[in-house]
């Protein structure tokens, strides 16, 4: 007989649905223009995937506003799949789980669902290894530029958002990125000349419109914004008009940013083959995982394109690190209270642990904050 070469089993899934609570409602562009309500909450998915042998992973993914209990629900039906698989056939077990679910697609909510198991066994894997995720990845480096966004939003006055920047900036962090997107054009120049000022010239700063503008206000603005020496101008338009994003990136001297919003590989994929960013920003929980997240990497590699991961730093900070061209990667401080571990910034930079995995464990916290759970075994 054959020996078989596999050496684990998953034996118990356990997902849970966790509301974290924000501080203070968030409005960004969208807000303003009343396509959206101010975010007080961010829906978080989470896996954990125990095996025979007794290793476990911890994975996660998250909506805001809408979706969270889609998610669960969708994790909920495809779960019961996982059951009995080698852990280690992580490419297999995607494939498994979207054709558990192929009637509902192959983007968005569906995959999002996918994304928590996915990063799960991608932790898992490299516990079992004892490495950290970027270090099993092939690490380019063991710390990644870092910028923050949480204190940049359109609903802080413009005091708050030059005190925090300068906050930022004093507590080790490397850039600063700042909601634009007022109805008035003057507005948004003005807080953000206001902030340039503040930080000086050798501060990383950039900014996220947030699909606010259509094509004209996008190319007025890219060019009233020149003069700032910004890193990067995101989302200026609607995140699908990738022809638009490229018309941009090929007129302007500042960097053109997308890609947050996309929920899947074959967007991004549309995306870089038209040249609609400088700056590619995929989100790993939006489009499937760390799985497909490593598919547009090479995509963006190929390119010689600017890496910026949305969201999620705790995953991201891994996938960065292992980026060939110097990337960076957005800090939001809500994520902390889900976790017991947190993030080291400093000298402008996110630097990996040398724990195993992604390297957090979920803080009893998080467990109070739960308001769904459901497992399989």
């Amino acid at each position: 007989m054959t020996p078989s070469a596999t050496l684990d089993r998953i034996t118990r899934v356990k997902i849970s649905s966790v509301t974290l609570p924000l501080s203070t409602p968030i409005s960004d562009a969208k807000v303003l223009t009343g396509r959206q309500r101010p975010m007080t909450e961010v829906a978080m998915l989470f896996a954990e995937i125990s095996t025979a042998s007794g290793q476990e992973g911890v994975g996660f993914s998250y909506s805001k506003r809408a979706g969270g209990p889609g998610q669960f629900a969708h994790a909920r039906e495809i779960a019961p799949v996982l059951i009995g698989e080698d852990p280690s056939d992580i490419g297999k077990i995607w494939d498994k789980l979207v054709w558990a679910g192929a009637s509902v697609g192959r983007s968005g909510l569906s995959i999002q669902a996918i994304a928590a198991f996915d990063v799960a066994l991608w932790d898992l894997k490299a516990k079992r290894a004892g490495l950290p995720l970027a270090k099993l990845l092939g690490a380019h480096r063991d710390s990644v530029r870092c910028y923050n966004t949480s204190g940049g939003f359109l609903h802080s006055p413009i005091e708050e958002v030059v005190g925090r920047a300068a906050e930022s900036v004093a507590n080790g962090i490397g850039g600063i990125k700042l909601k634009v997107g007022h109805p008035d054009h003057a507005t948004d120049l003005a807080r953000v000349s206001a902030v340039r000022e503040e930080v000086g010239d050798g501060v990383a700063l950039m900014v996220d419109a947030n699909q606010q503008w259509d094509r004209p206000a996008a190319r007025r603005m890219c060019r009233a914004l020149e003069p700032l020496d910004l890193v990067w101008i995101e989302e200026p338009l609607d995140a699908y008009d990738a022809e638009g994003h490229a018309l941009l990136a090929s007129t302007f001297d500042t960097s053109i940013a997308t890609g947050e919003m996309l929920a899947s590989v074959a967007e991004h994929a549309e995306l870089i083959r038209v040249g609609g960013a400088d700056v590619v920003q995929p989100d790993a929980p939006r489009i499937g995982g760390i799985t497909q997240f490593l598919k547009v990497m090479a995509l963006a590699e190929q390119r010689k394109l600017q890496l910026a991961p949305h969201f999620a730093m705790e995953i991201h900070v891994h996938l960065a690190a292992a980026y060939p061209h110097e990337p960076w990667v957005e800090h939001f401080e809500w994520l902390d209270p889900l976790f017991n571990e947190h993030l080291e910034i400093a000298d402008g930079r996110m630097h990996l642990s040398p724990r195993p995995g992604l390297g957090v464990t979920i803080s009893d916290q998080a467990r109070a904050w739960t308001v769904a759970e459901h497992e399989e075994s």
